[in-house]
């Protein structure tokens, strides 16, 4: 049909029917050497232009100009430019193909173009038969507008003919039928993210039958190529899109996938993933990936994450945020993150919170105040979720209550991290938080040792946002030698490391007293409900065993407890003389590490190091574990 030349200008495309062309078409770059008959059977633009130009003939000069421009054995009598034509070169050439009844390959790609570029040559249905505004109209209608993905791909097609397509409606239309059917797929296919390859695996093939199992994968693998197909529109288109799906009420999981999809395709450094780009990629200016960052901020759900996926949503925010430091973006952008940050800081995790200080007036390494700012917004929730149904201790309190004190923990050995701003986050946590502050008294533990010169008002300051009745026994024994800790700490870990036994051995008599009086009442209650003779010898005679058994274990366990007893006596005569030996240590002037070593080798102490992650269940464990070994 056609073939390519170079002319000086450009490239010359030719029409190879074998009659020699009467109409040269310019559009940008390219020249289409054609006849005019096919043309203006089709187009009545060109058609317009063809007879104003045979009514008006070219001068002598224009007329040696062009005769230059092509083979001499070719006479050419018109010259039409059209400059103007929506989708340029390849368009028109596709439109030449029609004119000359080539069968003509629609797609979603192009059928924008094509159906704007009939508009403008006025292809119309009334000028001639089958034309190409009704062929296109009825390509987006009954093909690209049935499909998710390809009214995707039909709105990309517009970026470059945006005047005419939202002219014609086309873009309205697309981002409609996307909108539409993301409102209609199930919200479950949204996770964050897919598993590559999951679709190939053994697991979703029984003897060679497919299994549910294969087909969810194909549904999320499907559900995350059209996401990713948005992350190739244009930022305008983008936002237009969003704000459709928003007015919907569509699905916040769905609306928070399309953005995330978005900002890590055009922000680099917010997925630890692709943070070392590739040099091919061309990547935004600064000002155009903060525009797009606060695009992408301002229309997050302000709903929590759905907790199947939030983890990896949270991540995904603490990652915006890192950006919206560096690119500087505004303060209410980098606010409503935070708060949304904050609705969830239950799902997110230690190396989330580690926000490098990218400020120079923030001496220290991580940005504290930050962390200090979305705990506050955490805690405004629980809150109000107390004030509505007021539960007591809620897990997910629990779990940012462990968060908090690692992180604690991290930041403790930053030299530059002052006592208050330390001491001020410590305390902002309720009790409710922390079931043991074991965990925060290894953070205290680190701060004080990276920080030797504070002052001993500082340092007692500090060790005052723990509560020593709240220290399990392996935390108390390692805090009793320790020599970082003032001695009135170590006085108040001493004493109720006593009470802790104390009430241990209390609650151990009373157990004891209690367990006699049960074989009686259940043989009572066995005498009254059995009727045969048999029946009731039977009972007597095995609460007989019962009663023997009880008794003698009840006679060991007596003497375990007074074995205990006498050891508690000991234990209050010996923290007697240790606060009369350290009262005299006092009075004679400043206490060194001496005073513990004297301790030991007076009373004999021998402690263990060990502390235990004061929010784990295997501590409790572990203190019964411990009394037991007393009672041996």
């Amino acid at each position: 049909m056609a073939a390519g030349k170079s002319n000086p200008k450009g490239q010359a495309w030719f029409c190879t029917t074998g009659l020699p062309s009467d109409i040269v078409i310019e559009v940008d770059e390219m020249s289409f050497h054609l006849h005019k008959f096919p043309l203006m059977s089709k187009s009545r633009k060109l058609h317009q232009l063809i007879t104003e130009q045979e009514s008006n003939p070219i001068t002598a000069s224009k007329q040696e100009e062009a005769e230059n421009e092509i083979e001499e054995e070719e006479e050419v009598t018109c010259h039409v430019s059209l400059p103007d034509l929506p989708g340029g070169s390849e368009t028109f050439e596709m439109i030449a193909k029609f004119c000359y009844g080539v069968k003509m390959e629609l797609s979603s790609s192009n059928v924008a173009p094509l159906r704007c570029a009939g508009q403008y040559l006025e292809m119309t249905e009334e000028y001639a038969e089958d034309n190409l505004i009704s062929k296109t109209e009825r390509f987006l209608s009954q093909s690209v507008c049935k499909s998710l993905k390809e009214s995707i791909k039909a709105l990309k097609s517009c970026e470059n003919i945006m005047s005419f397509a939202e002219s014609l409606g086309i873009i309205q239309t697309c981002i409609d039928s996307i909108a539409s059917r993301a409102a209609s797929a199930d919200p479950a296919l949204f996770g964050w993210p897919v598993t590559e390859g999951s679709s190939t695996s053994n697991q979703s093939l029984w003897n060679g039958i497919e299994t549910g199992l294969r087909r969810k994968n194909a549904k999320n693998a499907e559900s995350h190529s059209w996401t990713e197909d948005l992350s190739l529109l244009s930022l305008p288109l983008f936002k237009r899109l969003i704000s459709e799906m928003k007015s919907r009420d569509l699905s916040g999981d769905v609306v928070e996938s399309c953005l995330m999809f978005y900002a890590k395709k055009h922000i680099p450094g917010i997925s630890r993933s692709t943070r070392k780009q590739s040099s091919s990629i061309t990547l935004p200016s600064e000002s155009e990936q903060r525009e797009l960052l606060e695009t992408v901020i301002a229309n997050l759900p302000l709903q929590k994450s759905n907790s199947a996926a939030s983890t990896t949503a949270t991540r995904f925010l603490f990652g915006l945020l890192r950006a919206a430091n560096i690119l500087n973006a505004s303060e209410s952008c980098r606010s409503t993150l935070e708060r949304k940050i904050g609705s969830q800081l239950d799902q997110a995790m230690l190396d989330d919170l580690l926000i490098p200080s990218y400020s120079y007036l923030n001496e220290t390494l991580y940005d504290v105040d930050c962390v200090e700012r979305i705990l506050g917004h955490f805690l405004d929730g629980i809150r109000s979720e107390e004030n509505q149904d007021n539960t007591g201790r809620s897990p997910p309190l629990m779990l940012v209550g462990k968060l908090i004190d690692g992180y604690l923990s991290e930041i403790a050995s930053d030299a530059n991290l002052k006592p208050d701003k330390f001491y001020n986050l410590a305390i902002t946590l309720p009790d409710q938080a922390r079931l043991f502050d074991d965990g925060l008294y290894r953070a205290v533990d680190i701060y004080l040792k990276a920080h030797p010169w504070i002052p001993e008002a500082e340092r007692e300051k500090i060790c005052g946002i723990m509560d020593c009745q709240k220290l399990t026994l392996e935390a108390c024994t390692h805090a009793a030698q320790n020599e970082r800790l003032p001695l009135r700490a170590v006085v108040q870990v001493l004493f109720f490391e006593q009470l802790q036994l104390r009430h241990a051995i209390a609650g151990t008599l009373i157990a004891a007293e209690a367990l006699p009086q049960e074989p009686g009442r259940a043989s009572g209650i066995r005498q009254e409900e059995e009727t045969g003779e048999e029946e009731v010898v039977g009972a007597e005679v095995s609460s007989s065993v019962t009663w023997r058994a009880a008794v003698r274990e009840n006679q060991v366990l007596r003497l375990d407890m007074d074995s205990m007893r006498t050891r508690v006596h000991q234990l209050e005569r010996e923290c007697s003389t240790m606060k009369k030996v350290i009262e005299k240590i006092d009075k004679k002037g400043p206490v060194g590490g001496g005073w513990r070593e004297s301790l030991t080798r007076k009373f004999g102490c021998k402690f263990k190091t060990q502390v235990c992650d004061s929010h784990e269940q295997t501590v409790v464990e572990a203190r019964k574990g411990r009394h037991h070994h007393h009672r041996q």
